[in-house]
């Protein structure tokens, strides 16, 4: 949610939240958070030369709890209102410039707050869609204290989740991503040298499977795939994300499966029937299944995996890389990874045939003037 930067209110950051999440302080959580929102510098001053501003109003943070960020552009956008925690304190208010004085003060000694203020729930405030990470969400607007912070660690992590994914994403990979993720911060490593090592892994998966060793080759593969998560959760929790860094973990991602089976095909040879034509449906089928991706955002402007809950259910086990991987572990052991390429193969067809339907479906239901929306979004 961004914020129109001439319009942006005023924002004071009360405290610095010494208890860092990884690695932030609440203090640089917030200001990371906020220029994101579209706060420039200059708007984002200290307590004490609030009174030298020409501000309108003003947005006031206490850094001793961690804000889910959508809740910060929600705030922004809000006027007169005072945004509770998880234990019912007050986290944030946004008020007019004339009565933020007063209103820091209070909050600084526990004083009363005016009560005209109208105090939400995160879900008041921001409702229950987090349309980024494609899932309903409980917002989180947490206390920090250093006895709470493997807690605060835990929901911010769970908040950088997406709730469409595949089913290996979904209930396989948090546990270890999430001890990953926290290392990584510790480490104060960048999400882009995750995305650099996951790129090794994956040029030394090629190299395993071409050579014949398929186990060694799904081992790195494994560990490509749980960096690849890595990667992006590391890049939410510390609020690092760039443009080029999603350029580079998504082209990897675009471009290397095919280059994948293509591996394993290798590997096997010549003991693996059809590799020609194998290869050749599983590279038209990848390709066709992307383009069909991009045509329905294109078309539609939601994600084809978020309209419907069968679609949303589908993404889960739609013949996409991880779900793959895992079919191909499967069969390896027991015996027979030729067979587990083909029934990859077979199931990528299938997919295709059920994307194909689902853009069909949404063009006659946008002929007949229905709205194509996520049912994410829906109450409930």
């Amino acid at each position: 949610m961004t914020q129109d930067r001439a319009a942006s209110p005023f924002c004071v950051i009360l405290g610095d939240g010494s208890v860092k999440l990884y690695g932030l302080t609440g203090k640089e959580r917030l200001l990371r958070q906020l220029r994101r929102a579209g706060v420039t510098d200059e708007r984002i001053v200290p307590p004490s030369e609030l009174s030298r501003t020409t501000a309108d109003s003003v947005a006031i943070f206490r850094a001793d709890r961690v804000f889910e960020e959508p809740l910060v552009g929600a705030l922004l956008e809000a006027r007169e209102v005072a945004l509770l925690d998880d234990g019912g304190q007050v986290a944030a208010v946004h008020v007019p410039a004339a009565e933020a004085e007063a209103v820091i003060a209070a909050l600084e000694s526990g004083g009363e707050l005016p009560a005209r203020l109208s105090r939400k729930t995160p879900k008041e405030l921001a409702g229950t869609y987090n349309k980024q990470l494609r899932k309903r969400a409980e917002f989180y607007v947490l206390a920090v204290s250093e006895e709470a912070r493997y807690r605060c660690e835990k929901r911010v992590f769970a908040g950088t989740y997406k709730g469409v994914t595949d089913v290996v994403s979904k209930y396989v990979f948090p546990f270890p991503v999430f001890h990953l993720t926290r290392l990584a911060a510790a480490l104060r490593m960048h999400p882009n040298t995750v995305t650099t090592i996951s790129l090794l892994f994956t040029l030394a998966t090629i190299f395993l499977w071409l050579e014949g060793h398929l186990w060694a080759g799904l081992a790195t593969a494994w560990t490509m795939l749980i960096l690849d998560t890595v990667d992006g959760k590391l890049a939410r929790t510390t609020l690092t994300s760039s443009k080029f860094g999603d350029i580079f973990d998504h082209g990897i991602d675009l471009i290397h499966p095919p280059f994948w089976y293509w591996a394993w095909i290798e590997g096997l040879m010549p003991n693996f029937p059809y590799p020609r034509e194998v290869l050749s449906v599983l590279v038209v089928v990848y390709v066709v299944q992307r383009l069909q991706e991009g045509y329905f955002i294109k078309r539609f402007g939601i994600e084809m995996h978020v309209w419907r809950r069968f679609d949303s259910f589908f993404r889960e086990i739609t013949a996409r890389r991880d779900p793959n991987i895992a079919v191909l572990t499967i069969f390896l052991l027991f015996g027979q990874p030729a067979l587990g390429l083909v029934v990859v193969t077979a199931w990528a067809v299938i997919s295709l045939g059920v994307h194909t339907v689902q853009i069909l479906q949404a063009e006659i239901a946008r002929a007949r003037g229905q709205a194509i929306t996520s049912w994410l979004a829906a109450p409930g």
